[in-house]
């Protein structure tokens, strides 16, 4: 049996990490059984349908390297693939049902739904939802309906009594009363548009799936869809439900933990390969030890049985940490190639990159890569190169623990050696010891002579190795903004 798995996003909003991490594990197990991987669009929900989120789909997974075998664009033998042009394809199962007495059509007005909910409220009835009046409407009530001109809905015909089961890979057989299955849910709206359950069952089995893979929050969905399997006499696919993404709380991953949508982590700079690489170890592991997995590794490797059953932790300072360790791994050429963009945005370079300004690129490259741990950082890390703000504020030249009084002398001294070694051409570690015999003669830290010349120099107190913005800026310009800081402090006198 080739192995068949699909990802069926509704175009409603923008690709997360948490249904990125199941088309993820969707195309690994697919890749990795040698089957075949199908995207599927579902967009009969028509008032959320946007086509920015569809084409933000197609781009996140363009970005991720992530190719379907099926679907949009690419075509295949079960098409089309976008469920608004299926319409006449679940309006003819659903039909189907109905001859077969195991739907039927829904006269209920909203009026008079809304009003049986409101009286099973008041009432605290144990039976809430559709009482099923239209279920069982003799043949002169449904002319009679038909005749008024309201356009029926079809639901299905849901057992009252026993139960429905369903097997699950990671957490073994789900079962649920039949009775606690949605009362008759509807099948086909009266516009003609599917629900999500029928579209869904139809879907899937003329499309072969042999394995869904979704979030564990279908998983009350599962009897249902056995009802509708058993229904058409159709043999249900293998059950997978995912476990959550949490973040650090252990609640759901939303906005209130950080960025979810893929395409602010792609705006920051995270690296495809960094976010490929890290969503698929939230909740699933090869061995507990091994961390770093190309794509073409993880199509081999990926097997069902190592999902964890219990929810994974989205972690922003781990993603942060594999995106460092990928940046470190590109060479000179491609780090420049990177930060173009943001340095462009920034207004640091032109749209039309000089020779000059290559040059320069390239020498922030080295220093960049062992620095950043997003690709944006290169602006605030570089910004001293192109900017000449000096720091006006004498708080930011004072280390934590110092005052102004111990901070001025710790820079004039530290700055005074710092120059002087450069004039001299020494190495940046003889300055180092240096600068580490002053700082044990004036009993200050190593950073309290370090950060004034820093802030002086760069205007930040995160940049750059020192030595490194030296370099970059000359000798001349670095001197020239040191002497500019020590008038700052020479004014406070």
């Amino acid at each position: 049996m080739e192995v068949r798995v699909r990802y069926a996003p509704s175009p409603t909003g923008l690709q997360h990490i948490g249904g990125v991490r199941t088309a993820l594990y969707n195309y690994f197990f697919a890749k990795s059984q040698g089957g075949k991987f199908i995207l599927r669009i579902e967009d009969t929900d028509r008032e959320r349908y946007s086509d920015e989120s569809l084409q933000d789909l197609y781009d996140t997974l363009d970005w991720l390297g992530i190719r379907w075998d099926e679907g949009p664009v690419v075509g295949g033998p079960c098409g089309p693939y976008i469920q608004s042009e299926r319409l006449e394809l679940y309006q003819k199962y659903a039909k189907q049902l109905v001859d077969e007495g195991k739907a039927y059509y829904c006269y209920c007005t909203p009026e008079r739904l809304e009003e049986v909910r409101k009286q099973q409220i008041a009432s605290k009835s144990q039976y809430q939802g559709y009482d099923r009046h239209c279920a069982n409407l003799s043949e002169e009530e449904r002319k009679a309906a038909q005749a008024s001109g309201i356009r029926p809905v079809i639901r299905l015909r849901v057992p009252t009594e026993g139960k429905t089961t369903f097997h699950d890979v990671l957490m073994g057989d789900i079962t649920r009363r039949n009775r606690d299955v949605s009362p008759d849910p509807i099948l086909l709206k009266s516009d003609g548009y599917p629900t999500y359950h029928l579209a869904n069952v139809i879907d899937d089995h003329l499309m072969g799936i042999t394995h869904i893979m979704r979030a564990q929050e279908w998983i009350p969905s599962g009897p249902l869809h056995i009802l509708l399997y058993q229904a058409f006499g159709w043999q249900p696919p293998v059950y997978c439900h995912l476990p959550m993404v949490c973040g650090k709380d252990g609640q759901k991953l939303s906005k209130r933990h950080g960025d979810t949508a893929v395409r602010d982590f792609r705006a920051k700079g995270y690296l495809p390969e960094a976010i490929l690489n890290y969503v698929t170890l939230v909740g699933w592991s090869l061995d507990g030890q091994t961390e770093f997995f190309t794509r073409e590794e993880l199509e081999k490797c990926f097997v069902l049985e190592n999902i964890h059953v219990s929810s994974g932790t989205f972690d922003y300072k781990k993603l942060d940490w594999f995106n460092g360790q990928y940046i470190r791994k590109k060479s000179d050429d491609e780090i420049v190639s990177l930060i173009t963009p943001y340095l462009q945005q920034a207004g640091f370079i032109s749209s039309d990159v000089s020779a000059d300004e290559k040059e320069k690129l390239y020498k922030l490259a080295p220093p960049l890569r062992e620095r950043m741990k997003v690709l944006s950082d290169c602006v605030p890390l570089s910004a001293f190169l192109f900017r000449d703000e000096p720091c006006t504020d004498i708080s930011q030249y004072i280390a934590k623990g110092m005052d102004e009084s111990s901070a001025k002398e710790a820079f004039l001294r530290g700055s005074d050696i710092v120059i002087a070694n450069e004039k001299a051409g020494k190495s940046f570690s003889e300055t180092e010891e240096d600068v580490r015999k002053l700082s044990e003669e004036l009993g200050v830290k190593l950073n309290g002579i370090f950060q004034p010349v820093r802030v002086a120099i760069t205007n930040s107190t995160v940049s750059l190795p020192l030595h490194d913005s030296i370099s970059l800026l000359g000798l001349e310009e670095t001197e020239r903004r040191i002497e500019r800081a020590k008038a700052l402090f020479t004014q406070e006198d």
